[in-house]
């Protein structure tokens, strides 16, 4: 069931402005689906307007669990329901571009999970798609919006730590996973570079921007997918990055900018930190001040505050994720799968 009028009445004089709570629409049942859900209901200002799934069961069962008034048996109802203000994608990789386009095509903002789609081609596709209809689309990369994270950023480019010479981060997990799993599974878009390398590799984009140079190796799982892939980002500034990520062993999950005048040291799951290490100057005996920096609910939350502020505003996209960073990750992840033969 679908209605004409629910948010046409909501909004403002100035096109696209919403006024009074964001409606959203989940798109897919998963976990990670459902770890948005619970932090959106975090949120006065968000309301859980509608769920989709490919079958209607799925969408009811987690209509129910969440408390959500409307669930649907396909994307396209989902899509087509103009009560709904902005849509979360929360499919595999495989289908980002799709869901996304359905939705933009339809008239609804996106906030779609990373990485936005599975290759630059189709992450630019959905760019000039959002753009040609004049609707908000943003991709949900959390790390970008975590306070810790944005007061890394606002240190760096302060000259806390003087110019920042090297990036180091790394994302491995243990297996095994079965072939059939998501990470390694082709037709989900699997892979560790995918799936857990985008987070290095954004982090390093962050604060250093396009690269000149990428260098990448990586071994390959038996269906060919990368299960542990390096990265060698090089800047003609001097500055370079290290990232690392896989899908074989555990590794420490953090991440250091280091400086010429300090460092600054994430860590463990450095994409969600609660605080950051400052070590200002070359003392290496001085201790490193903490900085806490706390996180709301699952972390979630700040990424769809950014989303309601922007289509509030009437923005297409956010500042704080513009489409020309999200193309860029893309063109470097495809680079770095060109060069690993994947």
């Amino acid at each position: 069931m679908t209605g004409t009028n629910g948010s046409a009445n909501r909004r403002g004089k100035s096109q696209g402005k919403i006024q009074g709570k964001i409606r959203w629409g989940i798109l897919a049942t998963g976990n990670i689906a459902r770890d948005f859900t619970e932090d959106l209901q975090l949120l006065p200002d968000a309301e859980v307007f509608a769920v989709a799934s490919r079958t209607e069961g799925a969408a009811r069962a987690f209509a129910a669990r969440h408390g959500i008034p409307h669930a649907y048996g396909s994307w396209a109802e989902l899509a087509a329901d103009d009560r709904v203000d902005v849509v979360y994608v929360a499919t595999p990789h495989s289908a980002h571009h799709d869901a996304a386009a359905l939705c933009l095509d339809a008239g609804r903002a996106v906030l779609c999970e990373k990485p936005l789609t599975l290759d630059a081609a189709q992450a630019r596709s959905l760019v000039e798609l959002a753009r040609s209809r004049g609707v908000f689309l943003m991709e949900a990369m959390w790390m970008r919006f975590n306070p810790a994270i944005r007061r890394a950023v606002e240190l760096v480019r302060d000259g806390v730590i003087g110019d920042v010479r090297t990036v180091h981060a790394d994302f491995g997990i243990a297996g095994p996973f079965e072939p059939s799993h998501r990470l390694r599974n082709p037709a989900l878009g699997g892979g560790a570079l995918l799936d857990l390398g985008v987070y290095p590799v954004s982090l390093a984009h962050l604060l250093l921007g396009r690269p000149d140079r990428v260098r990448a190796w990586s071994s390959p799982t038996p269906e060919g997918v990368d299960a542990n892939t390096g990265v060698l980002l090089g800047y003609d500034s001097g500055a370079m990055a290290a990232l690392t990520c896989g899908i074989v062993a555990p590794t420490p999950r953090r991440a250091t900018v280091a400086g010429t005048e300090g460092r600054i040291e994430l860590p463990q799951d450095f994409f969600r930190p609660d605080h950051l290490l400052l070590r200002r100057g070359k003392d290496e005996q001085k201790p490193a001040e903490r900085i806490d920096v706390p996180f709301h609910g699952l972390g979630f939350t700040h990424e769809a505050e950014e989303v309601m502020r922007c289509l509030r505003a009437g923005l297409l996209e956010s500042p704080l994720m513009p489409w020309q960073a999200s193309i860029e990750v893309m063109e470097l992840l495809d680079e770095a799968r060109r060069q690993a033969a994947l």
